[in-house]
């Protein structure tokens, strides 16, 4: 029985995922591209901030390694 019900509330198929996307995109049309451009500011500061982290690591190694000889 648990099989059997688990069958009939699977994944949402191709045409439900197309209807989700066309709702989603009639009640988010007109702040959609808004919300894209943030949330592309948010991954590159997100990189940056990545970045900043490795240097620091990779520096303070190098500080350790001089530190050690």
């Amino acid at each position: 029985m648990a099989s059997l019900f688990g069958f009939f509330f699977g994944a949402p198929g191709p045409v439900e995922l197309l209807v989700i996307a066309l709702i989603i995109l009639l009640l988010f049309g007109n702040r959609l591209p808004s919300v894209m451009r943030s949330l592309g500011k948010g991954v590159t500061e997100f990189k940056k901030g990545i970045e900043g982290i490795e240097e620091e690591v990779d520096n303070a190694g190098k500080k350790d390694e001089k530190a050690i000889k």
